[in-house]
């Protein structure tokens, strides 16, 4: 069973399924997506074991939108009290690296 690392006790349900999705690695850039700000929003209901998660991805015509889902699944999938993760992709702000990726992924990409 996964434990999570660097969150405290005090972490949101929220915070500890972002934390866990670092591990979802964006195969065309080799980056997670949270550093490259595709989620837009992570909503939990603990109780009910319910993760719901709006996410973009860096162009509409990416084709590895499907695997991107596969892998938040499995990697939510490690987490007991999690029964339901439901994905729907936005468009709506566009990506934006500028806007959207963490410092560290603007570096590592050599982004400006």
């Amino acid at each position: 069973m996964f434990q999570p690392t660097g969150l405290t006790a005090t972490a949101t349900p929220e915070e500890l399924v972002t934390d866990l999705l670092h591990d979802v690695i964006d195969p065309e850039l080799g980056l997670n997506i949270v550093d490259l700000g595709l989620l837009r929003r992570v909503v939990v209901d603990a109780d009910a074991g319910h993760v719901a998660i709006a996410m973009t991805l860096t162009s509409s015509a990416c084709p590895l939108g499907p695997v991107i889902e596969d892998d938040i699944h499995t990697t939510l999938s490690q987490v007991h009290w999690i029964d339901r993760v439901d994905v729907q992709l936005v468009w709506e702000p566009g990506w934006d690296p500028d806007r959207d990726m963490s410092e560290a992924a603007k570096k590592m990409m050599g982004w400006r």
